[in-house]
């Protein structure tokens, strides 16, 4: 099973503890995970200490690696017929460099390889599953063919506040389920598996 990863820390890259349990229950069920990243910059990088920008510039592939323990492929090289499936954690890395959703909302684009590896899975009839606010993804590329997928829910900022992204996601054309972080949205038709994760500000 391919796992896609977008740097490592939640405010520009992988959220890491989304992929560590992305990885722990692929291996736990039975799966081998193989991960990939883009080989590209990141659009920025943050202190995470303060949640300012810094005067960087890092490698998602690179970066990515951290998480991968070394183990991470150039995003070009994930072929649908190579693996069964595909898992896309969330953290900003996903709206930031898999896209550009964290920059621009609702006139994003998505990552070229992004797409296609979202649109070759989906042509192949294979299962996707994106956490956190990586539906995000699915819905600009596959909103069109009406996917159906959840960014959580709606209600006190405090709890859900990233929940704009849901008619973001609407406006695309995917048909958008509220689902509490601890529901799964299931799209049977196309193959597409979500869940909110850290959509919902909760804890550890």
């Amino acid at each position: 099973v391919a796992v896609v990863l977008a740097g490592t820390g939640v405010y520009d890259g992988t959220e890491v503890h989304e992929a560590a349990a992305v990885l722990a229950a692929l291996t736990k069920n039975g799966a081998e995970p193989v991960m990939f990243a883009p080989d590209k910059p990141q659009a920025h990088v943050v202190d995470h200490t303060a949640g300012s920008e810094m005067s960087q510039e890092r490698n998602v592939l690179k970066e990515s690696a951290r998480i991968a323990r070394g183990a991470v492929s150039p995003l070009t090289d994930l072929k649908a017929a190579d693996v069964s499936a595909v898992v896309i954690p969330g953290g900003f890395g996903a709206a930031k460099n898999l896209s550009d959703f964290g920059f621009k909302g609702a006139d994003m684009s998505v990552d070229a390889e992004v797409e296609r590896i979202l649109t070759e899975f989906h042509s192949a009839g294979k299962p996707q599953a994106l956490c956190c606010i990586a539906p995000i993804l699915a819905a600009k590329v596959l909103g069109k063919s009406g996917v159906t997928l959840t960014l959580g829910n709606c209600g006190s900022e405090s709890d859900w506040p990233y929940q704009g992204s849901i008619e973001a996601a609407k406006s695309f054309g995917a048909n958008v389920e509220l689902k509490n972080v601890d529901e799964v949205c299931v799209d049977s038709k196309n193959k597409v598996v979500t869940s909110p994760a850290f959509m919902y500000n909760g804890k550890f």
